[in-house]
């Protein structure tokens, strides 16, 4: 285990000891929507962490203010409606509404990513079942830190979940949070984690993914550096890469998806207002 993750590890448990209680970690904004977060409190007085479950895949399960909360992610085209999460045999019910994203138009110079060759969709194809993999992944090993910090300055460019068409043709919304800024901007990691997947992939370009723990992934795309490997142990704040304008991009700028629990969900809801 790297030293970084082992101090981590032992710091917690100390607060924890010294405390006599559970420690007060950062909850995220809930927001019950396609895209959104939902921080679910279980009637659970366990010492051991209990499990959560939704639609029979394991979920996130953190303390908080002495008390277990189950925090999932909502994929974008999830049915507006009531559904449930399970933890110990009982079902805790929330409810979906309906959201309405913005549209966005995007003019590409050139076609290659549109109208993709066989060779080219072939590199696709193995590039998406890289990532997928990554995304179903459940590290609970990993200490998890939903208090996450912006890992780049600069404007954001493109918000989460718009309803996206290029060069007038309509592609999946934007599963991701844009961050503008000029070539060789530091990317920081937003949170512990491990590196868990690197390369030069055909839509996004350098990309980078951390597992921040339990499901929680965070993907960084179009690098013009990368500055880490795969195995390496991050922690928030650490430099990863840098921006760039590699794969299908109009200009250089950092884009940024969190998936939790294999739903992809708007990175703003991990960070604090400003």
């Amino acid at each position: 285990m790297p030293i970084t993750l082992k101090i981590y590890r032992l710091v917690t448990l100390a607060l924890v000891i010294a405390s006599g209680s559970p420690m007060a970690l950062a909850l995220p904004q809930s927001s019950a929507v396609p895209g959104g977060i939902v921080a679910i409190k279980l009637n659970d007085n366990l010492a051991v962490t209990p499990k959560a479950y939704f639609q029979k895949k394991p979920v996130s399960v953190i303390q908080h203010e002495s008390a277990w909360y189950a925090v999932l992610g909502l994929n974008l085209n999830i049915k507006v409606g009531d559904h449930f999460v399970t933890s110990q045999g009982k079902r805790y019910p929330f409810t979906v509404t309906d959201k309405q994203y913005e549209e966005q138009h995007i003019t590409l110079k050139t076609r290659k990513h549109i109208d993709l060759s066989e060779a080219d969709l072939n590199r696709h194809r193995g590039e998406k079942a890289k990532a997928q993999a990554v995304f179903k992944a459940f590290d609970e090993t990993t200490p998890l830190d939903l208090d996450f910090v912006k890992p780049v300055k600069g404007p954001y460019s493109s918000p989460f979940g718009l309803k996206r068409f290029y060069n007038g043709e309509p592609r999946n919304p934007h599963s991701g949070l844009d961050i503008a800024a000029p070539t060789g901007t530091p990317i920081l990691a937003p949170s512990t984690g491990k590196v868990v997947l690197t390369g030069d992939f055909f839509f996004n370009g350098n990309v980078v993914y951390v597992d921040h723990g339990q499901g929680v992934i965070s993907m960084f795309c179009h690098l013009s550096k990368i500055q880490v490997k795969e195995g390496d142990t991050l922690e928030k704040g650490q430099k990863l890469g840098e921006v760039g304008a590699t794969g299908r991009v109009t200009g250089p700028h950092l884009h940024w998806s969190v998936s939790m629990n294999n739903a992809r969900i708007d990175p703003m809801l991990l960070m604090k207002k400003p």
